[in-house]
């Protein structure tokens, strides 16, 4: 018998190189076995005649092996097993290639269950055959056994080499068969007010299900859980911030209004509201905990730069915090020029950039994670602005305080350019609340997007240099295929060859730029700054300015440059509508024109409908939800990065159960309370570990 909770090694026939794989596959205890869920179903539920079989097809039979045999073609180095079948319609061959252990278990006489796809040999060689197909011995007799490989819905797992989704199959089959007790950490209470199944019923369904049914009920009990999970976490966060004090800032409407007629543009509606949203809270002692959600170019950092000066001439300090260097080096630039004629001293602390006084004298201090340092204290911290960083908790803000414990709280502002569809933004963000801006600063000009087919890439590279000829600058994006080490190193290949071949082959008279993850922050600052240089390199420019600056997109590309007019995307069939149209807000941000080619590695129908999208909709909350529909959450966070398992982050696209799961929580803390269910408060504490929606 097993325990959930049981180290995987302990199930029986587990080696050390089983482990190792298992490992892989982060299986290490019985839970993780159990929750390590099938991405798709073969359908064996219909048993067929031979006769009837149909090439191309996946089928299971029942039939006998009147032979078998196996011979080795050395040219292909390969072995070759066949057996010849038969049921009471017509005989058929199997063949499987390289498994010569197969004539030590599958014996001439057997009965045997065969499931797989139908083939037909080449020049009628054979005629039709099992190709590799899955199969489970039945005995001398066709006689009804359980089957798990070939008969009815049968799990697919994700796999790792030597480790089959047979070998899971079996093993998952075993433990549910001996598993003592499945600790449930839903409330009792939860289950049946909504309709759900018990737990061991849903692990024994989404495995062995014997319908569809039992799968989406499987699938809506486990992900429900999650949520729940997810959902609890963030109102438990949002009554701790509440129970925490913070400094009052009382709004200085005078002023504030001297800083907006003195900006050389008109705030929108949205920005005024968002405005007026923070300025209220920031008057309250509980703390501010606030997302400022804005479309790309929509204004978020002079809504910010509001609530900074109000806060900063109050005698309370600000912390400005940005992912990457580049985009605090940004920050700090956009923020001294916003706030200049203010008597303000902003500072910039990064890994390398120090500030040039103390921190106790500055009043607004931007910079990257180096400003939550052990070593870094403020000396009157009343308001931290975190832009695409959204998980900032009360021990993150905490530790930025000369005494932690006591000391009241900063106000949070977070800031985000991804425009996230209402049920993610209620669901990943329900600890915080929402400000959003919804419309652009007047005066902008549409960004002309194109598809551009491979016959007209010449065209688009001479459109390019008369935008240079113009005084304009481009952008040419490299795609990333996957988020792996390896991958990344690729990219940054790819970047690299395509800086080559515009430098020697399309533009040698230009200046290219060349950014990307493996240069050091001195390398990307430089690289930035030649970007963001006035003048021009070629056509009779003064400066060494870089033209063209060709960057990955793993690299954080959100650089303001107003005289860039060109986005330039490879491989745009790789990336998500939502990330397409975050490069594509790199340009427009001035009075020029601008515009973004989009360049694929594929014809495909689906890829092409898809990039219409993109070239027919400027609405990046509208793109966001397209994104969702088509590519589901991922999208927005990454199944790995954000720690939400797969079949929960999948569902968070399912309204019905987000709103289902809302009510259910509401439930809980309106009749409960966490710490009378000590399971609840476990795996409370394992998923903060293990949530992260940077």
């Amino acid at each position: 018998m097993f325990e959930y909770s049981s180290p995987i090694k302990d199930l029986p026939g587990i080696g050390p190189k089983v482990l190792e794989k298992l490992t892989k596959l982060k299986i290490k205890k019985v839970s993780d076995l159990l929750l390590h869920l099938p991405f798709r179903y073969e359908d064996f539920s219909q048993i067929k005649n031979i006769a009837d079989l149909i090439i191309g097809e996946k089928a299971t039979i029942t039939a006998k092996i009147l032979n078998i045999g196996q011979k080795r073609v050395w040219k292909r180095n390969m072995t070759i097993t066949e057996a010849l079948l038969e049921d009471e319609t017509a005989p058929i061959m199997s063949v499987w290639f390289n498994q010569p252990y197969l004539t030590n278990t599958l014996k001439k006489g057997l009965w045997v269950n065969i499931s797989g796809k139908i083939s037909m040999g080449k020049m009628g060689k054979r005629g039709l055959y099992f190709s590799n197909p899955a199969f489970e011995v039945l005995g001398e007799e066709p006689y009804d056994k359980e089957m798990l490989h070939t008969a009815g819905l049968i799990a697919i797992y994700p796999e790792t080499q030597g480790l089959t989704s047979r070998y899971l199959r079996l093993k998952i089959k075993a433990v549910l068969d001996n598993l003592i007790n499945i600790p449930d950490f839903l409330p009792s209470y939860i289950p049946k007010e909504f309709n759900l199944i018990n737990l061991r019923q849903a692990l024994q369904q989404i495995h062995f299900p014997k319908n569809k049914n039992e799968i989406e009920d499987a699938q809506k009990r486990l992900a429900f859980q999650d949520i729940f999970l997810l959902q609890i976490y963030s109102r438990n966060e949002k009554e701790k911030i509440k129970s925490r004090l913070a400094k009052s800032i009382p709004t200085n409407l005078p002023l504030i209004k001297k800083f907006i007629e003195s900006l050389p543009f008109q705030l929108t509606n949205s920005q005024k509201l968002a405005s007026w949203q923070i300025l209220k809270d920031i008057e309250k002692q509980t703390p501010m905990n606030r997302i400022l959600v804005g479309d790309v170019g929509s204004g978020k950092t002079v809504v910010a730069a509001i609530a900074a000066l109000n806060t900063a001439t109050q005698k309370h300090q600000v912390a400005f915090l940005a992912p990457t260097e580049i985009l605090a080096s940004q920050h700090f630039k956009t923020l001294s020029n916003l706030l200049k004629n203010w008597p303000i001293k902003i500072g910039l602390l990064t890994a390398s950039h120090k500030l040039k006084s103390g921190l106790d004298k500055i009043d607004i201090a931007v910079g990257t994670h180096a400003l939550i340092q052990k070593n870094v204290k403020f000396k009157n911290l009343a308001l931290v602005v975190v832009d695409e960083q959204h998980r900032f908790g009360v021990d993150q803000r905490a530790s930025l305080l000369k005494d932690p414990k006591h000391s009241a709280i900063p106000h949070l502002l977070s800031m985000s350019a991804t425009p996230i569809p209402r049920t993610l933004a209620l669901t990943i963000y329900g600890d915080l609340d929402l400000s959003i801006l919804k419309e652009l600063p007047q005066g902008r000009k549409k960004i002309i997007t194109k598809a551009v087919s491979p016959s007209n890439r010449d065209k688009a590279y001479q459109f390019i240099e008369n935008q240079i000829k113009l005084g304009r600058q481009a952008f040419v994006i490299c795609p990333l295929i996957e988020e792996s080490e390896a991958a990344i190193m690729s990219e940054v290949k790819n970047a690299t060859a395509e800086y080559e071949k515009l430098s020697k082959d399309i533009f040698p008279h230009l200046k290219i730029g060349l950014l990307h993850g493996r240069m050091s922050s001195q390398e990307k600052e430089e690289v930035i700054k030649n970007f963001s240089a006035p003048g021009g390199s070629a056509f009779g420019g003064k400066n060494k300015k870089t033209d063209i600056l060709v960057s990955t997109s793993v690299v954080e590309v959100g650089v303001d440059i107003p005289n860039a007019s060109v986005m330039m995307i490879e491989g745009a069939d790789r990336f998500g509508l939502s990330q397409l149209h975050q490069f594509r807000g790199r340009v427009g941000r001035a009075e020029h024109q601008s515009y973004c080619f989009l360049f694929t590695g594929t014809s495909s129908r689906n890829s092409a409908e898809r990039l219409k999208i993109l070239v027919e909709s400027e609405d990046g909350f509208k793109l966001a939800e397209k994104d969702l529909e088509i590519r589901g959450p991922g999208q927005f966070f990454g199944s790995v990065q954000s720690g939400l398992p797969d079949l929960a982050m999948a569902s968070l696209k399912d309204t019905g159960l987000i709103e289902e799961v809302q009510q259910a929580v509401n439930l809980f803390f309106q009749k409960d309370k966490i710490e009378n269910h000590p399971l609840l408060s476990a795996r409370l504490s394992e998923f903060k570990e293990n949530i992260h929606w940077e």
